[in-house]
């Protein structure tokens, strides 16, 4: 089966969710992460109509309904009612949180609006009113500038050029994993880095002092690797082919747990949220430009790097003309 190829009965997923997911791809530009995410959302919620609305033994588990022979009349009779049936079953017998019950109602939404007002196999939308969760609101986790300090001057080894070339291309540049493994040596060209984002989307990264600095160190170690000619990728692992999304978690975390920065769920995505903090918090950045470098579609995501830490509070408060007022 060729990579990427969708099927009805191969997937286990109605012949229209194969359809829209196709959609999603070649239409939208959706991520491959996306859309796998989109799958399993959907087969779950089919999985469980099919079940709830008496086609299959309530003792049946889910995970073994066969959903691939699911028709458009079938899919008709979903109603409101129904959708926000299965939304408590995912709250109360799977335990979804907040996050993940938002990302199944988001992926309802999307494949009812494809049906009624893309491909019009449908007449009426019954997730028109499906209210999403409210998600709370956090502050991204990120490592001070200090920690960041101590993380990269934790970074040492037979293969210490390649990680802290790694680790400051994060810490700098806030590349996602998928994007920092994707990079081809041709993909720079003096200081300015192309970058794949998601959907395929290409955006030019520029790298600063210590992120030219580092890649000139690796690159003197890369060309005595003996790497074969046709692997054009960057960053190579041990066996010298393009070095996988998993090893690059695993060297991130390791370099945490040396700098003992473990203590505040610290992961590689943590680290873009750190480059995004600093950016903003020292350099000045404003909103746009940090949404440009990040590649966010939207600026309402970029915003939660604009959060106020502890001390930035005290200062303010402190700057109060009463401050100084005691009896």
């Amino acid at each position: 089966m060729h990579k990427g190829l969708i099927t009805s009965k191969g997937d286990n997923i109605p012949q229209t969710v194969v359809e829209f997911l196709y959609y999603l791809r070649s239409v939208k530009g959706k991520s491959e992460n996306t859309i796998d995410g989109y799958k399993i959302d959907l087969s779950i919620f089919f999985k469980f109509m099919k079940q709830y609305k008496g086609g299959e033994d309530e003792n049946d588990r889910l995970e073994d309904i066969i959903i691939h022979d699911i028709d458009i009349d079938f899919i008709s009779s979903i109603k409101l009612p129904d959708i926000y049936a299965f939304i408590n079953y995912i709250t109360i017998v799977r335990k979804n949180g907040s996050n993940a019950r938002a990302r199944k109602t988001a992926a309802i939404k999307s494949y009812y609006n494809y049906m009624v007002n893309k491909v019009k196999l449908l007449d009426e939308n019954p997730s028109l009113e499906l209210e999403a969760p409210k998600i709370g609101k956090h502050n991204p986790v990120y490592l001070t500038l200090n920690e960041s300090r101590q993380l990269l001057n934790a970074i040492d080894g037979k293969y210490k050029e390649r990680d802290y070339a790694i680790i400051t291309l994060f810490l700098n540049c806030g590349l996602r994993l998928s994007e920092l493994v994707g990079i081809d040596l041709g993909d720079i060209k003096g200081d300015a880095l192309t970058v794949r984002g998601k959907g395929n989307k290409e955006r030019a990264v520029y790298l600063n002092k210590a992120c030219e600095a580092s890649i000139s160190d690796y690159m003197d170690i890369r060309f005595d690797m003996d790497v074969p000619k046709e692997c054009r990728a960057l960053f190579i692992s041990q066996r010298k082919s393009r070095i996988s999304k998993r090893t690059v978690q695993h060297i991130v975390d390791k370099y945490l747990e040396k700098a003992e920065l473990t203590g505040e769920n610290y992961s590689v995505h943590k680290l873009r949220h750190t480059a995004a903090t600093l950016m903003y918090k020292y350099g000045n950045v404003d909103i746009r430009t940090l949404q440009q470098i990040l590649g966010h579609e939207s600026v309402s995501t970029t915003e939660i790097y604009t959060h106020v830490d502890d001390e930035q509070v005290r200062v303010a408060l402190n700057k109060n003309p009463l401050a100084e007022e005691t009896k």
